[in-house]
């Protein structure tokens, strides 16, 4: 039975970094057994706007399809960097998502947000673990997300690697994207995602990467928002997380309208071989 703990604001992400840098080495085989709240939570629109503008959705009072993630994020971060969760917050590489929007949402709900841990299991690069959130008005359940993460290490080599991604469309780039140099800086500015891997190109390498990189779930959303204003509305997404996008940098997005659900991904302008998300999104 999981222990509830309430929280009337959302942790401070910048402090739950820096204290899972500090912690040390983590080890063990069970994830805690809580869930963690955030009641009555009532939208920024000035916030919401920012959201919108920095992934390309539309501006209006309609929460955008992954908007309640980045709701939920500061509690999965917060649920990580405890002693209890077995797996280090640092380094933890972020490889599906999937997102279910039951109703549309607009900035006047109300939301009561909550996140648990589930499914530590063994991968061949090492461990899995995935974080669910779930976001309620008046006790209706009305969007749910699953983010599954990877720590590397010593893996499984029989273990299931996840569920297969269909093949990245191919053909004519439906659209060219720019990314700037401080993306990451700006959408950790709005998701509060402050990653060393994202804000900086000399703290991205003290994490081994050679440049800041994208923030995988601000290509999803730029991705889902390309693909027109019913992603908003009940739905279905699901992202696989390939190659990170480099910044700056050049990508180019790939859509079959064709398929059943539509698939969607982002491939390198330079390196069209190089795949860095593959997404299908449905509508319910």
């Amino acid at each position: 039975m999981a222990q509830q703990e309430t929280f009337d604001s959302a942790p401070t992400l910048a402090k739950v970094f820096v204290r899972a840098a500090l912690a040390g080495k983590k080890s063990g085989s069970t994830l805690p057994a809580s869930e963690l709240v955030l009641k009555g939570h009532t939208v920024d629109r000035e916030h919401l706007l920012d959201y919108q503008r920095l992934c390309g959705f539309g501006v209006d009072d309609v929460l955008p399809h992954t908007y309640p993630h980045i709701l939920g994020f500061p509690l999965q971060a917060e649920l990580m960097a405890r002693k209890a969760f077995p797996l280090p917050l640092v380094g933890l590489v972020h490889v599906e998502n999937v997102i279910t929007v039951r109703r549309t949402l607009t900035a006047d709900d109300v939301l009561d947000v909550s996140v648990h841990a589930e499914d530590l299991r063994d991968h061949p690069k090492g461990r899995q673990v995935d974080l669910v959130t779930e976001v309620s008005v008046d006790g209706e359940s009305v969007w749910s997300g699953r983010s599954t993460y990877l720590a590397r290490g010593r893996g499984n080599p029989d273990a299931e690697r996840g569920t297969e991604a269909p093949p990245i469309p191919t053909g004519v780039a439906a659209a060219q994207w720019r990314l700037q140099g401080d993306l990451g800086r700006r959408y950790a500015a709005v998701s509060g995602d402050v990653n060393p891997i994202h804000m900086h190109p000399l703290t991205a390498k003290a994490m081994g990467f050679p440049k800041a990189i994208a923030h995988g779930m601000w290509t999803s959303a730029r991705v889902l928002a390309a693909l027109g204003r019913s992603v908003n509305g009940p739905s279905t997404s699901h992202v696989w997380f390939r190659k990170p996008v480099l910044l700056p940098g050049s990508v180019d997005l790939v859509v079959d309208r064709g398929s059943q659900p539509v698939v969607a991904g982002l491939r390198s302008t330079r390196k069209p071989e190089t795949e860095h998300l593959v997404l299908t999104f449905a509508r319910r």
